[in-house]
């Protein structure tokens, strides 16, 4: 609109100049007062053009949508060209053709029709040449503007802007009335005027468009990301990460506070990324959220500033497969250790057993002699059951399946350990449910898995302090296709940093003597032979929960 301004300016000012010019001249030549009148109503056409177009201006600053620039074009040129018809034709992206994007008067039934650029027609010569281009009816014969349709008269012309042809505009006009020197000359102008803005327009919508495909493609993604400024703030994140927290918004806060309430580890990585120094992927478990984040960093300059973009991936479930994949391979690798072992110790074991026994029965034994026997064979009986125990972790899978009432295996564990729980003032609560479906499995294994988490509920709670209770909690549920053993004590719990190994061979948290370390690794081993799972849990009040789901007999 500036420069349409400067151009007016220019315009009247020459006309200023002709007309001073034009006067001089009458009253040195003394020529007639028509020649005034000519001179005056041309300024006056000129004025007339220079403010249709400024009005034009500002009826094509409303708008960068491509459709809406073209009607706005052909509306000026029916109301100031005083043609019977004009049409706006719009270049297309790739396939070579122009679309009628708006049309007017005996025109006006081309809109949305679509024609090759190279095809016939006038308005496919004027894009070709990108000049003005007429025609008038010759010898009875009309030309032809476009592929059937024939007009008494036409003008045409084609604008290139930015080194892109961005369309054309045509009028039709009466075959009896040429189109003025003046009208052509303000066509030619309308032209050069409405391409800058098509041009503009256009730019504006592949910028738009590129924006939504970028940020629908930013929020599709299932994985965080975010934009960091130079203090690791964030600037903008997609929808997964924004997600992450139940908070207003993250925009401005430090990325490790929003995931970890502060990471030295993570600003590290951020500060590597930003000197250029391509860290790896840092996974890092966040306490605050319970999920496991693989973190990776790169920056990229915007204007003069330095960014960060951060790919946040959440791996806590790849992490704890991970995990159980260990788990089970260190799981096998002990018990063919144990295996081998087992079977070594067993047979001095039983000869040592059996030797006592043959001591024993011999006559006249001394009392003393007696006692030591009892002692050995006492011992000997003891490493068996450890070697037994041994075996029974490094052998996979139940040796005798069938059915299996969880219920009658608890209310029987009890049975036996009630004496000692009695001795020990240790109270149980047993909440088994009333209807619970059989499992397949063995009977005597799974009497384990009860004996040991009873077992070291019950050591748990033993040295409780006098004012917290020593309650160990029994529960069996149905829970979908499985049935549920839960085990809960009231002791001092399992350190978190221990719930990773808690059902590792050999791993203990007791005192020296007092266990071997093997109880969990065997109930899991056990649990797993019937296609179960056994977790551990420790809640922030206190005390430990261990809960086994094994699948239900199939029907």
């Amino acid at each position: 609109m500036t420069v349409l301004w400067i151009v007016g300016v220019v315009v009247v000012g020459l006309l200023g100049w002709r007309l001073g010019h034009r006067f001089g001249a009458v009253r040195t030549s003394r020529r007639s007062a028509g020649e005034i009148e000519t001179a005056r109503a041309e300024v006056g056409r000129r004025l007339n053009e220079l403010f249709a177009l400024q009005e034009l201006s500002y009826v094509l600053a409303e708008s960068l949508r491509p459709d809406r620039i073209a009607e706005q074009i052909t509306r000026f040129a029916g109301r100031f060209l005083e043609a019977e018809g004009a049409l706006v034709a719009l270049t297309t992206d790739g396939d070579r053709t122009v679309r009628i994007a708006a049309a007017s008067g005996v025109l006006a039934g081309l809109v949305q029709r679509a024609y090759p650029e190279s095809g016939a027609g006038l308005l496919a010569e004027a894009m070709g040449r990108e000049q003005l281009e007429l025609a008038e009816t010759v010898n009875g014969e009309a030309p032809t503007l476009l592929p059937g349709t024939p007009v008494g008269r036409a003008a045409v012309v084609a604008r290139r802007a930015h080194g892109v042809t961005v369309g054309a505009i045509a009028l039709a006009g009466r075959a009896d009335r040429p189109f003025t020197t003046s009208e052509l000359r303000l066509l030619s102008t309308v032209a050069t005027h409405a391409a800058i803005v098509l041009s503009n327009a256009r730019f504006f919508e592949l910028v738009r468009a590129g924006r939504d495909r970028w940020e629908t493609t930013f929020n599709a993604l299932r994985d965080g990301l975010a934009i960091l400024d130079a203090e690791d703030r964030v600037i903008q994140a997609n929808r997964a990460l924004a997600t992450l927290r139940d908070q207003r918004g993250i925009t401005g806060s430090p990325l490790d506070q929003i995931l970890f309430d502060s990471s030295t580890e993570a600003r590290a990585l951020f500060h590597a990324a930003r000197a250029g120094r391509a860290p790896g992927a840092l996974v890092l478990h966040s306490a605050p959220l319970g999920r496991t984040f693989r973190l990776g960093a790169a920056p990229f300059t915007e204007g003069e500033d330095t960014r960060l973009v951060v790919l946040v991936e959440d791996v806590t479930t790849e992490h704890q497969l991970e995990q159980q994949v260990l788990q089970q391979e260190r799981l096998a690798a002990v018990g063919q250790l144990v295996s081998g072992i087992a079977h070594e110790l067993n047979n001095p074991l039983t000869s040592i057993a059996g030797l006592s026994e043959f001591l024993m029965a011999q006559p006249a034994p001394s009392e003393r002699d007696r006692e030591h026997l009892k002692v050995i064979r006492d011992q000997s009986d003891r490493a068996g059951r450890i070697v037994r125990n041994l075996l029974t972790f490094a052998r996979k899978g139940p040796a005798d399946t069938g059915p299996v009432d969880l219920n009658d295996v608890v209310q029987r564990t009890l049975s036996l350990m009630s004496y000692e729980l009695r001795m020990r003032e240790i109270k149980v609560e047993a909440a088994l449910a009333t209807t619970l479906p059989e499992i397949q499995g063995d009977r005597y294994q799974l009497q384990q898995v009860v004996l040991n988490l009873i077992g070291n509920a019950a050591q748990a709670v033993e040295d409780n302090a006098p004012d917290r209770p020593r309650l160990v909690q029994v529960t069996t549920a149905p829970d979908g296709d499985h049935v549920m053993l839960r085990v809960a004590d009231t002791g001092p719990g399992i350190p978190r940093e221990h719930l990773a190994s808690i059902f590792t061979p050999f791993f203990t948290t007791k005192a020296p003597g007092h266990g071997t370390g093997l109880g969990l690794s065997i109930s899991y081993r056990i649990i797993e032979g019937h296609s179960g799972k056994l977790t551990a849990e420790s809640p922030a009040g206190g005390g430990a929960v261990f809960v086994a789901r094994i699948p239900v007999t199939a029907d």
